[in-house]
């Protein structure tokens, strides 16, 4: 029976897709690795455009060609760290499809001290990307604490916390006009493709829904665009970009100093827990929504320290923020059940071309926020569903659901309500009042440790 198996896997076929191990045909297998990279590519670059904005260094803002440089840089750590989570250096990587990109997470405070001069968040987020690369390797030593039932309202909690994120591309982003009907028309047809595909294809070729919603979604904003009706596809930004790198770029590495601080360095360093949650909560749902399986310790292992690591890596080498597991891709293969390592690799290898080659960064660059979001809203929701399964695998009984209900009120209502944190310490007020995967996290780790049993 294994060596039938193994023969399946060996032989180049499209139904590998559905299988961790296996050869997949290449020609085959970019489409759908592409698809990932459309999930996360904006929010992959998002981050260091906010920061690239208020930075300073040496008493000085980031130029155009600084920030294009860093755009560069986080496709090209992105596509690194997903690689190494597929196929695995050591013990760092978790073999699992888990694709990686610049974390949100760290935003705020990356900001604040960014905005004092870069150097001092290069310099935290180096030791703090150790500190939990660190305490991924350690994982044997502390997993048994971390219950099934805290993973599963981890997990709820991204879903739910990207709803927003979701919503607020559908209405078109940060554009001006956002929530105009140009936007909204964009993201709808978007969308209705997305689901007529998924709902009528059939066979594998249906798991490309969101390459074919977001072509129709792309075609009608350049329609829109050249009719003169709005402009949703920014063609100048995507020549300035191409006239500051050129045809071929190769990435500056060891451009900033680190500098460090204790304030910094332990801001961060805590920052980092959270960012281990959220990687927890993900790397647990591949495993439950993907595969149908439990996670293993090892993969809890592997997936954090590729995570702390190539943070560190990311910023001390080159220069970017710490990243992260990018839960849109988790919605991804809980909604397509492809989690092929070779599949997901070829969109690794596209993030790396998209760095080393910037005209294809800056094509990928112009499609506009109402397009992705017309994609992404389906597998936001697909987390959340993955969530609530989770929970149901661990029981609905008194004691789980009252950790349910109170940290998701307290983690997740929290956020909703800044004031609450008004009177305490800065660094208290960074972690949770933005973060409601921190507050969750938080909340049910302490009711899971600390609550009474179920009485029989």
């Amino acid at each position: 029976m294994t060596s039938n198996n193994s023969d399946t896997q060996s032989q180049p076929s499209i139904d590998n897709i559905y299988k961790l191990d296996g050869r997949v045909p290449l020609a085959q297998a970019i489409p759908f690795g592409f698809q990932h990279v459309l999930a996360m590519f904006m929010a992959n670059v998002t981050p260091i455009i906010l920061i690239a904005g208020t930075a300073k260094y040496h008493g000085a803002g980031f130029t155009p060609t600084d920030t294009a440089l860093l755009i560069q840089a986080s496709m090209l750590v992105a596509g690194i760290g997903t690689i190494i989570q597929l196929y695995p250096l050591w013990k760092v990587g978790a073999r699992l499809p888990v694709v990686m990109g610049l974390s949100f997470t760290y935003l705020g405070s990356a900001i604040a001290f960014a905005g004092r001069d870069y150097g001092l968040m290069i310099g935290a987020a180096v030791v703090g990307g150790c500190l939990e690369g660190i305490l991924g390797l350690a994982a044997r030593y502390w997993r048994r604490f971390v219950a099934p039932i805290v993973s599963a309202c981890v997990v709820i909690t991204i879903g739910i916390s990207l709803l927003e994120t979701g919503m607020s591309a559908f209405a078109g982003g940060n554009a001006p006009d956002a929530g105009s009907w140009p936007h909204l028309t964009t993201a709808l047809i978007t969308l209705l493709i997305c689901m007529f595909f998924f709902s009528l294809v059939k066979g594998v070729w249906k798991q490309l829904y969101v390459l074919a919603g977001l072509l129709a979604g792309y075609i009608t904003a350049v329609s829109l665009t050249l009719s003169g009706v709005c402009s949703l596809v920014n063609f100048t930004a995507m020549q300035n970009t191409i006239d500051q790198l050129g045809l071929v770029a190769l990435p500056q590495l060891f451009h900033f100093t680190p500098q460090f601080e204790w304030g910094a360095v332990i801001s961060i360093s805590l920052i980092s827990l959270v960012s281990a949650a959220e990687t927890i909560g993900d790397t647990t749902a591949i495993c439950q929504g993907g595969l149908k399986r439990d996670i293993t310790e090892q993969e809890i292992s592997g997936s954090l320290s590729c995570d702390g690591f190539m943070s560190a890596v990311s910023a001390g080498v080159f220069g970017c923020l710490p990243i992260t597991s990018f839960s849109q891709n988790v919605g991804l293969i809980t909604m397509t059940k492809i989690v092929n390592r070779f599949t997901i690799m070829c969109g690794a290898i596209i993030l790396l071309s998209a760095g080393l080659f910037p005209p294809i960064g800056a094509f990928l660059a112009t499609i506009p926020s109402c397009v992705l979001g017309g994609c992404t809203v389906m597998m936001f929701g697909a987390i959340i569903v993955t969530g609530i399964e989770m929970a149901a695998q661990c029981g609905f009984s008194h004691r789980n659901t009252q950790i349910i209900a109170i940290s998701l009120c307290i983690g997740i209502g929290a956020t909703g309500v800044p004031n609450i944190f008004k009177s305490m310490p800065e660094l208290i007020r960074d972690i949770f009042a933005q973060n409601s995967v921190a507050g969750v996290f938080v909340t049910a780790m302490f009711l899971s440790l600390f609550m009474p049993k179920d009485n029989d």
